[in-house]
C-alpha cells in the first residue's frame, strides 16, 4: 500500500511537471504574437487542459496502461521507477531550458524499469510499436501540416487589408483553446494510464477501467502545472525559431491541434513539444527556409533522440535501487 501511495504521488507530480514543462508550448505562440497577456493565456489554457480528458475519452490511457506492458508480471515498484526517471529528466531539461518530451521520458522510463524487472519479454510489442509510430510520425505530420496550412492561409489572405491581423490575433484565442483541449486529451491520459495500471497491479481494481477520480486528478494536476507556466520553454519555443506574428500563431495552433487531437482519438500518445515545435518550423519554412533558425531546432532534436535511452537507463537504476531498499 505504501508503494501505491508513492506511485500516486509521483504520477501527479509527473503530471504537474508535464503541464509546467510541456503545456507552455501551447501558450508560447499566443504570448509572443501578443494575442493575450501571458497570465491570462496560461489560465485559459489550464481550464481547457482540465476539460480535455472529460470530452475526448481515454484511448491514450488504454494504450499506455493496457496495451504496452503485461500487468501480470510487473509490480508497483516498476511504475515508481519509471515515473522517477521521467520526473528527473523533466526537471533537468526544464532547468537547462531544453524543450524535451515528457512523453518520451515516460515511455523510456517504463521500458527501462520493465526490462530491469521482468525482461523485455514483458513489453507487449504491438502496443510498443503503436506508441513509437505515434511519437516519431507526429512531428513530421506537424511539420508538413504547418507548412501546407500556412501556405494556404497566405494564398487566401494575399489581397487582404491590414485588418486581417486583427482576425488572426483574436482568432488565436479560439485556436489556443482547441490546442489546449487536445493537449489535455492526450497528455493527461498518459498519467491516467500509469495510475490505472498501478491500481490494477496492486489489486485495487481487477480490470483496466480508468476510474473517474483518476481522470479528475490527472486533469487537475496537468492544469495546475499549466497555470504555473514554464517561462524558459515559452521563451525558447516562442521566439528562438523565428519571429512569430499573429498569422503564424494561428496557423501553428490549428496545425498542432489537428495532429494531437487526431492522435488522442486514435489512442496514439504524442509529444506536444515535438508537434508544436515542428508546426512552428513548418510555418516558418512557409515564409522562407532561411528564416528558420535551424541550429535551435537541431539542439532540440538531439535532446529528443537521447530522451528514451537515457530515461530507460535511469529507470533501470532506480528499479534496482528500489529493489535493494524495499523488503
Amino acid at each position: 500500500m505504501t508503494l501505491l501511495v508513492l506511485l500516486i504521488v509521483l504520477a501527479l507530480i509527473f503530471d504537474f511537471l508535464n503541464g509546467f514543462h510541456d503545456s507552455s508550448n501551447i501558450v508560447a505562440t499566443i504570448i509572443f504574437s501578443r494575442a493575450m497577456p501571458p497570465r491570462a493565456a496560461l489560465w485559459m489554457t489550464a481550464a481547457a487542459e482540465f476539460a480535455g480528458p472529460f470530452l475526448f475519452g481515454v484511448a491514450v490511457a488504454e494504450t499506455i496502461g493496457a496495451d504496452f506492458v503485461d500487468p501480470g508480471v510487473i509490480g508497483a515498484l516498476v511504475l515508481v521507477a519509471a515515473l522517477s526517471a521521467a520526473i528527473v529528466w523533466n526537471i533537468l531539461t526544464w532547468y537547462f531550458g531544453i524543450p524535451s518530451s515528457s512523453s518520451h521520458a515516460l515511455v523510456g522510463g517504463i521500458i527501462g524499469a520493465v526490462a530491469a524487472s521482468a525482461g523485455l519479454g514483458a513489453i507487449q510489442y504491438q502496443g510498443l510499436v503503436k506508441i513509437l509510430i505515434a511519437l516519431f510520425l507526429s512531428p513530421f505530420l506537424g511539420l508538413l501540416i504547418g507548412f501546407l496550412f500556412t501556405r494556404l492561409v497566405f494564398f487566401l489572405a494575399q489581397n487582404s487589408s491590414l485588418k486581417v491581423n486583427w482576425f488572426f490575433r483574436n482568432g488565436q484565442i479560439l485556436t489556443g483553446l482547441g490546442l489546449a483541449l487536445s493537449h489535455g486529451a492526450n497528455d493527461a491520459q498518459k498519467t491516467m494510464g500509469v495510475l490505472t495500471l498501478g491500481l490494477l497491479v496492486s489489486g485495487v481494481i481487477n480490470q483496466f477501467v480508468v476510474p473517474t477520480w483518476v481522470i479528475a486528478a490527472s486533469a487537475g494536476a496537468i492544469a495546475m502545472g499549466t497555470a504555473v507556466g514554464g517561462w524558459r520553454l515559452i521563451r525558447t519555443l516562442g521566439g528562438r525559431f523565428f519571429k512569430i506574428r499573429p498569422v503564424d500563431g494561428f496557423c501553428t495552433q490549428i496545425s498542432s491541434a489537428s495532429v494531437i487531437l487526431g492522435a488522442a482519438l486514435l489512442g496514439g500518445p504524442v509529444s506536444t513539444t515535438q508537434v508544436v515545435s515542428s508546426s512552428i518550423l513548418g510555418g516558418g519554412s512557409a515564409h522562407r527556409i532561411s528564416k528558420v533558425r535551424w541550429n535551435v531546432a537541431g539542439q532540440i532534436v538531439v535532446a529528443w533522440l537521447v530522451t528514451i535511452p537515457v530515461t530507460a537507463l535511469i529507470a533501470a537504476g532506480a528499479y534496482w535501487l528500489g529493489n535493494l531498499i524495499s523488503p
